[in-house]
This record gives C-alpha cells, sequence and structure tokens, in this order.
C-alpha cells in the first residue's frame, strides 16, 4: 500500500508561523516530480515544536495541497498514547490516507509496552498504519517479534519505516512478515541496500531537494534497473550524507532555503547550520548542480 518514495516534508515558517505558501508550493512540487507520497509532521517537519492545533493543520492543508494526486501519510505518533490517538484521529478526519506512528520516545516503554501503545491506536482509527523504529531518536527500537504481534493483531498495521541503519533488520523483518508487509528504508543513504533485501522504497529528506531524482532511482531499483539506481546512488550519495551533517532537519531547511524555496527559520531548540558545516552543505549542492 505505502511503496515507492514518500517525501518526509519540512514544515515551512515564516515570523514565527506556519508558512503556508511555502507549504502549498513544496507540496506542488512533490506532485510534479511523481513521488509517491509525502510525510507531513514527522521528524523531518518538526512535529516536536508544532502544537496540537498546528499538527492537525499542516495535515489538512497538506492533503488539500496534494489534491488526490499523492499520498498523504501523516505523522502522528507521539511519546503519549492520548496524544498519538489524538492526532491520529483528527488526520483521519482530514482526509489522510495513512498515519505514521513512531515509537514513543523519552519514556522507554518495553515491548509489551509499545504492542499495548500502537494496538490502542489501532483502534482508534480505520487508517492503515506504518510504524517507524528509529533508536537513535527513540532509545528505543520496535522488535522484530514485536511488529510481527501487532500485524498479525492489528490488520491496519501494513508496514514499517526503518530507520535503525542495519540491513539485518530488513532481512529480519522481511523473514517473519512475509512479502504483504511494507518495508520503507529511513535513510536516503540505505534506501538501495535495503530495497535489495526486501524494502519497498523510502521515506526520504533528500527528496525534499531532489524530489524527481529520488523518485527515478527508487523506481529504477523496483523495475529491475540495477545499473541506473545505482549510478544515481552514486551520484547523490555525497548530498545523502551532508543533509545529516547536523541534526536533522536543519540542513534541509538550509538547502530549501539556499535554493530560494523558504525561509531559513527553525523552532527552538533548533538553531541554524555553524557556518562550517554551512559551507560544506553549499559545496557539496554545486558540486551535485543544485546550485550555482
Amino acid at each position: 500500500m505505502f511503496t515507492g518514495t514518500y517525501t518526509a516534508t519540512v514544515t515551512p515558517f515564516k515570523n514565527g508561523n506556519l508558512d503556508e505558501a511555502a507549504l502549498e508550493r513544496l507540496v506542488r512540487i512533490q506532485v510534479n516530480a511523481g513521488v509517491d507520497g509525502i510525510v507531513p509532521v514527522g521528524t523531518t517537519g518538526e512535529s516536536p515544536t508544532v502544537n496540537y492545533e498546528e499538527h492537525v493543520h499542516i495535515i489538512r492543508l497538506s492533503v488539500k495541497f496534494a489534491r488526490g494526486k499523492i499520498k498523504v501519510l501523516a505523522g502522528t505518533g507521539g511519546n503519549s498514547t492520548s496524544e498519538a490517538v489524538y492526532l491520529t484521529e483528527h488526520a483521519e478526519k482530514a482526509g489522510a490516507d495513512g498515519s505514521l506512528q513512531v515509537a514513543p520516545y523519552y519514556n522507554k516503554p518495553t515491548q509489551e509496552g509499545l504492542f499495548q501503545h500502537f494496538r490502542e491506536v489501532a483502534r482508534h482509527t480505520r487508517l492503515p498504519i506504518v510504524l517507524y523504529s528509529i533508536p537513535s531518536r527513540c532509545g528505543i527500537e520496535i522488535g522484530v517479534d514485536t511488529v510481527k504481534r501487532l500485524a498479525q493483531e492489528c490488520k491496519t498495521i501494513i508496514g514499517i519505516k526503518e530507520a535503525g541503519g542495519s540491513p539485518d533488520r530488513v532481512s529480519q523483518l522481511r523473514a517473519a512478515l512475509g512479502l504483504r508487509f511494507d518495508i520503507l528504508s529511513g535513510d536516503d543513504s540505505l534506501t538501495l541496500p535495503f530495497m535489495a533485501l526486501g524494502a519497498q522504497g523510502v521515506v526520504s529528506v533528500a527528496s525534499n531537494v531532489i524530489p524527481r531524482e529520488v523518485a527515478r532511482m527508487v523506481k529504477a531499483f523496483a523495475s529491475g534497473k540495477y545499473r541506473a539506481a545505482l549510478k544515481l546512488h552514486q551520484q547523490w550519495y555525497p548530498l545523502f550524507k551532508d543533509l545529516f551533517i547536523e541534526t536533522n532537519p536543519v540542513p534541509v531547511k538550509a538547502a530549501l532555503a539556499m535554493m530560494g524555496q523558504i525561509e531559513e527559520e527553525y523552532r527552538l531548540p533548533l538553531v541554524p547550520m555553524s557556518a562550517k558545516n554551512r559551507q560544506t552543505l553549499r559545496a557539496t549542492m554545486r558540486t551535485c548542480r543544485i546550485l550555482k
């Protein structure tokens, strides 16, 4: 259901508020570039710094701007189960196509706690749910056995965004869950290695900047054009890496600002890039011919 290229869209701000005009431009660029969908208000969308009203509004606008041409997999997870339920219910009302559910962070629940958390969210929505395992952010991993148990008990839990950096996890997940369970890479630089082991696409940060190229790479690999996909990976690998030279989404928002697509504005505790890293990112973007 959720395969291909999904762009984890940034949340553009202007003078402290959501920049709706910039958001519309960004979503239209994604639609025209041929990605399969967008993921608003995830990690890249600065979900921890927006309030509930803003969070739901961003999802609602993303659905509106996508105009049914691409899917909207709304980031509606939280470290509180009640928060995740609230955001997911409102995403469903807003017309989202699915929910991306990050593992609760900071609380460090047990695997049983994770199971009960995601099961409770699933009980409150008809939306298909994609789990999101990112131990570097959350301090915990959604165990393979937990994913399997959730998929068996909750028919709407249909996939996972895997951002633990381990190809072994893809093999383990595919062996445990079969071919019908969607697996998406959570790291641009690992998209092809993960797809070689059974993943079916990526939730991409880089596709904010180069949506057409990331979509081409994923489609090439999926259609058996491995050399073409590898060539694209090698071409864009420096960008894949340097978009994480500092904490995401700071570099990608800086890159989009360099391209004139958004204002470079963050909410604390996120701050602009260091001068040294900004210079490195700009040089990479020039080498890749994104900037002149």
